[in-house]
């Protein structure tokens, strides 16, 4: 077998991940609004999928590459086995909905009503929704011809009406109506009992007419584009950063259309029409045998009540080893702290940075911020801190893909209350986790670091499985200085005490760290890897897993999405094996454990084991050697590895297995529920021992010795 084909192709990977994701939408055993909650995500999902990666692989075709990837496909045909894989999904993904979901919501009492369906009542009251507010604030267009075909948006609902044409009526008239994003996809209708919805599509095509009075109207179909998202931006020409991110967001809204999206119930005269009009292959069509654009179905589920179609809640937890009435800086000065979230509450990391703006003995904060919530508190409290006089960095990295127009908002908000704010690097996306704060104290200058696996976005961190490491180790803070100072600066990178970057060297550490332990395998001593990550794609660290498990080396992997490693094969990675979970959070930490001989190296890290984070990006990896810190993580990944209820293998060709018995009845070991029983169980100690400690009320004099 040649070098390439030891590797899985990576968009073909990636189209296995939606679909372990599509198998939760159609486990039964999932509650019912969770399960259209994952449907969604699917649908999410795979329109990213196409603005980047099939974009990207319709630029090389056009600029007629054909330069074979590492799996020994030409972009050609890589995007043929996409498209071909994409369209079992969407058939799946609609399957899943029109004959398992939607059947089974209205069942519960969440109805979805078609035209034909309405009732008098129904009709009457739609009419007059449509007359008030859809009729002045959706306007159609008439479409001349292809060459004036209207510029509709990215991913936005719209209907293409063909209308009878004029004089002989051979050549018909066509009209597109966009419905925007200020009209709500679905339509809330008056109900007894339960909840009754129709399609803002089904409303307009029940009252056409008024559009368009003394004409025909043929046919009606909705319809959704996807416009390329993947280009090339040369930030080492940009004289001006911020106009030129800018300029790119505006100039996604314009881009080629690469899919379109279409009801099968439209005609091949329309459909045409529409191939033509957006210069669409016939290929990248998809003839859809339900409602356009799944994602949008969202809105079923902020619907009150009906608890039983959805998860019992998982509340985070106030961490046991804690006090949360005391200050985040005594605490950390305690010991190091090492936070698994969602299980454990995200609020300590706010706190920390809150604490941070408002003590006037901390110097300066200085912090990366990559993917923030809409009214990030954290953000908030960078700008406190400035305006209070405080020094303040903050790297916001504007090229943080679909999050770039928010990341501009706030670069330049926090720019008008005095915070340093850097753009990013030439060449590089900043995607480490990292704030510093530098404290004034009775022994001197102290440094507090935070080191994450996810963005600081408290949002996210109730759906994402994360990593947050609190320390003031004094190696851990010079190297943050460091970082910092070599990031926002021109000085040249510096060696750490502690820390591995890239693009300056992780790459080479983590080879290192897996040919240590093939060189201790065969001299006869205990080795082993375990390593939790999103995507594993660089062909180098491949290679080197694949030399350690020849070695001997037992290498276990939980890898959520893309993986192109091929496990599992005879004299090449036979000791290799290759987990992926898929449950109700979103699994995100990166977490690297190496044996070592008995010395157990472990590691936290923002960045997976590809290409992109090794050598495109800048990101920390940072050892853990607390032992109770390690002790925890270790615990992490082991329970990763037990997994038997949302669990699935890679096999060599490709192809993932689930480990559940599918006939079994949830009574597999479960991670994120142990995970979460586990901290609930620490948290409801930690309150006893508490309710056995008595402590005296001081005066305000003596709590300040």
């Amino acid at each position: 077998m040649s070098k390439t084909t030891n590797l899985i192709n990576r968009e073909l990977s990636w189209l296995e991940f939606n679909q372990r994701v599509l198998s939760e939408a159609s486990d039964a055993s999932v509650p019912l609004l969770e399960r259209l909650n994952f449907l969604c995500i699917t649908a999410s999902n795979l329109d990213e999928f196409f603005m980047v990666r099939v974009g990207g692989l319709e630029l090389l075709i056009s600029d007629g590459v054909e330069k074979v990837d590492n799996s020994g496909m030409t972009p050609r045909e890589q995007l043929d086995k996409v498209l071909l894989r994409s369209r079992e999904m969407v058939k799946a993904q609609y399957a899943c909905f029109t004959a398992g979901i939607e059947p089974e919501l209205a069942s519960a009492g969440i109805r979805l009503v078609s035209p034909e369906a309405y009732s008098e009542q129904e009709r009457n009251y739609l009419e007059k929704l449509f007359l008030e507010e859809i009729y002045p604030v959706a306007s159609p267009q008439a479409v001349k011809s292809v060459e004036e075909f209207p510029l509709v948006p990215n991913l936005r609902l719209n209907l293409a009406v063909r209308l009878e044409g004029n004089d002989d009526g051979k050549k018909p008239l066509y009209a597109v109506i966009p419905l925007g994003s200020s009209l709500r996809r679905l339509v809330r209708l008056p109900a007894d009992k339960g909840c009754t919805f129709t399609t803002v599509e089904n409303v307009v095509r029940s009252f056409i007419g008024c559009y368009f009075p003394g004409k025909k109207v043929m046919e009606i179909s909705a319809f959704r584009i996807t416009r390329n998202a993947d280009f090339n931006f040369n930030d080492e020409v940009s004289s001006d950063f911020m106009a030129d991110m800018e300029s790119l967001v505006s100039r996604r809204r314009e881009e080629r259309c690469i899919r379109l999206e279409v009801e099968a119930a439209a005609s091949k005269m329309l459909t045409d029409f529409l191939r033509k009009a957006l210069q669409v292959r016939q290929e990248s069509i998809f003839e859809l045998q339900g409602p356009v654009g799944l994602v949008d179905f969202r809105e079923m589920l902020s619907v009150d009540g009906f608890n039983a179609l959805r998860y019992k809640r998982w509340e985070p937890q106030q961490p046991a080893d804690i006090d949360s009435t005391a200050s985040m800086f005594i605490e950390i000065a305690k010991r190091d702290i090492l936070l698994c979230h969602p299980y454990d509450n995200y609020e300590p990391v706010v706190k920390f940075i809150q604490e941070a703006a408002d003590d006037p003995d901390v110097l300066s904060i200085k912090q990366t911020l990559y993917r923030t919530s809409p009214s990030s508190p954290i953000v908030q409290a960078l700008d406190r801190a400035a305006r209070k006089g405080k020094y303040v960095t903050a790297l916001v990295e504007l090229r943080a893909r679909f999050d770039e127009e928010r990341n501009i908002s706030w670069a330049k908000s926090l720019e008008k209350s005095g915070v340093q704010v850097i753009y990013g690097l030439k060449g590089l996306k900043t995607h480490s986790k990292i704030c510093l704060v530098v404290r004034r104290e009775q022994r001197g200058i102290v440094r507090y670091v935070h080191f994450g696996t996810g963005n600081y976005n408290e949002r996210t961190a109730r759906l994402y499985t994360d990593i947050s490491f609190m320390t003031c180790d004094d190696s851990l803070g010079s190297d943050a200085s460091l970082f910092f100072n070599t990031i926002t600066g021109y000085s040249e990178p510096q060696k750490f005490l502690k820390l591995h970057a890239s693009p300056i060297g992780m790459k080479e550490k983590l080879i290192e760290l897996i040919e240590n332990e093939a060189g201790r395998s065969k001299d006869g001593q205990k080795a082993g890897i375990m390593a939790k990550m999103n995507s594993l794609v660089d062909p180098d660290v491949i290679e080197a897993l694949y030399s350690a498990s020849k070695a001997g080396v037992q290498v276990k992997l939980n890898v959520r999405g893309i993986c192109c490693l091929r496990p599992g094969m005879a004299k090449l990675s036979e000791n290799v094996s290759v987990v992926s979970i898929v449950d109700r959070f979103l699994e995100h930490s990166r977490i690297f454990y190496f044996l070592d001989g008995g010395v157990e190296k472990m590691f936290i890290s923002s960045a997976d084991w590809m290409p992109r984070n090794l050598v495109k990006r800048v990101e920390l990896m940072v050892p853990v050697e607390n032992k109770a810190c390690k002790a925890k993580l270790k615990m992490v990944l082991e329970s990763c590895f037990k997994d038997m209820a949302k669990s699935s293998r890679l096999k060599a060709d490709g192809a993932y297995e689930r480990l559940a018995d599918p006939k079994a009845k949830g009574d597999g070991f479960r991670c994120q529920e142990f995970l979460y029983r586990s901290t609930c169980q620490k948290a409801e100690d930690e309150a006893k021992v508490q309710q056995t400690v008595f402590t005296p009320h001081k005066s305000p004099d003596l709590e300040k010795k």
